[in-house]
């Protein structure tokens, strides 16, 4: 198996998931994104996507950010292993730049790490 793709255990699928992350999460926020992550039994980190048409309405740029998101989670892999991440996009991050998207990414895998870890 690939670990640098992104394979189907590597993301949340269920409603159940969301729902635990939601509810115990250690959180991050920055004027892109709102990231969620709580500890998990496995040992690799698994992502949850919600972009909302609400904040980015074009399909083209919600599928662009959600690449970019992908693409950085697959890169701090590492960094993030035993988390459970849920990364909600906020309003006006479709006319952030890709790389104003990766390093406000990079920040919050920091930090979630660091919180997340800890308790």
């Amino acid at each position: 198996m690939n670990e640098t793709g992104f394979s189907r255990r590597l993301r949340l699928t269920c409603p159940a998931d969301y729902q635990r992350v939601f509810k115990q999460a250690c959180k991050s926020s920055s004027p892109e994104f709102t990231v969620l992550a709580v500890p998990n039994q496995q040992t690799y980190p698994r992502l949850g996507l919600a972009i909302a048409k609400k904040h980015v309405r074009l399909a083209a740029d919600r599928n662009r950010i959600k690449r970019l998101i992908r693409e950085s989670f697959r890169h701090h892999q590492a960094l993030l292993s035993g988390l459970d991440i849920v990364v909600l996009a906020r309003k006006g991050v479709d006319n952030s730049s890709n790389d104003t998207v990766y390093s406000a990414l990079h920040k919050h895998w920091k930090v979630l790490d660091q919180q997340c870890k800890e308790s």
